[in-house]
């Protein structure tokens, strides 16, 4: 047998309870030949017990840890395996259309692209809504005076448009960003990035990554032909809940921003910062708290009552993120 080039690295994203499917359908829809690495961090023991009975029954490697791990860590751990020219990073959540690998790698091939991104959606009630179709970001100067600050710019294009519409406007094209939804990757580029960076616990994981490639002269490409969708929750099932509450926690996002604008001294993009700290707790809040008031409020949306639950859930955020984060006990959290 031809030994594969590409090795797939699964991780977790968000929650456990879609790991059957995803990766039944990576089994299902990849002709293209590969090998699998698949980094299963603190699941419970249903999804333990059948990832242990799918590496046995398809020759995958498993790797377990007993604890959650961020994402960058969980990539690392499979990197540190991989032996062949290229790896493909991939959530636990996501969804593969047929042929998205051999799509991805004819794209690396013909281009000779450090990362190539996939055309990836959102399932949104079964609709075609893109979630990324290339997209920029970099750091520019900005002179004010005599100051001179360092500016993020980040842009994701054609973001929640139905594929309908913008479909003749994707075409293979260079790209700035690159998301670890999915993302084909040379592993020769990581002799000169080095590791993921593990200082990222929940997020900017993706801008720092397309960054660094760029800092060092790589390529990321658009490869619109490749498709996969990120199946985002919900529903979660009661055993996802901590991991997500964790995975999202104030904690780890506000110790992600602290990493990301001092590494890339950005200190002084004020506006920038701001809308990130703004940001903190969103996703939970989008999925706990605002459903949870709009059921209180008979539909209808009732500011004052989330005002007044967001204290509420931010302390039952801090007593997950104690429970089940065992670093948290050494920095006061």
């Amino acid at each position: 047998m031809t030994k594969p080039q590409v090795t797939l690295v699964v991780s977790p994203h968000e929650r456990f309870s879609y790991t059957r499917q995803s990766l039944e359908r990576i089994y299902e829809h990849t002709t293209y030949p590969f090998s699998l690495i698949y980094v299963d961090g603190g699941s419970p023991s249903n999804i333990k017990q059948y990832l242990e009975a799918q590496a046995q029954e398809k020759g995958f490697e498993l790797i377990r840890t007993d604890y959650y791990l961020c994402s960058n860590q969980a990539r690392n751990l499979g990197l540190n395996k991989v032996k062949t020219e290229y790896v493909v990073f991939i959530d636990n959540d996501i969804h593969v259309a047929p042929g998205w690998l051999e799509k991805l790698m004819q794209c690396a091939q013909q281009t000779e692209a450090t990362v190539v991104s996939p055309l990836t959606y959102i399932d949104k009630n079964l609709e075609q809504t893109i979630h990324l179709a290339s997209g920029e970001t970099w750091i520019y100067l900005q002179v004010k005076g005599d100051k001179i600050q360092r500016k993020l710019h980040e842009k994701l294009h054609f973001l929640n448009y139905p594929i309908a519409e913008v479909q003749t406007q994707l075409k293979r094209q260079q790209s700035r960003l690159a998301q670890f939804h999915c993302m084909l990757v040379s592993t020769s580029i990581f002799d000169k990035t080095g590791f993921l960076d593990e200082g990222l616990l929940s997020t900017r994981e993706d801008i720092d990554f397309s960054l660094s490639v760029a800092e060092v002269g790589g390529t990321i490409y658009f490869e619109p032909t490749a498709v996969v969708t990120y199946v985002a929750g919900p529903p979660f099932e009661l055993s996802d809940i901590p991991y997500f509450m964790v995975r999202w926690s104030d904690a780890w996002e506000i110790s992600s921003l602290k990493h990301f604008t001092a590494k890339w001294n950005l200190k002084q993009d004020q506006g920038y910062i701001t809308q990130l700290y703004k940001s903190i707790g969103k996703r939970r809040h989008q999925v706990f708290l605002q459903p949870f008031v709009h059921n209180l409020s008979f539909g209808q949306r009732n500011h004052w009552l989330e005002q007044m639950l967001l204290s509420a859930e931010r302390q039952l955020n801090r007593y997950f993120t104690r429970c089940y984060w065992a670093p948290l006990s050494d920095t006061g959290w």
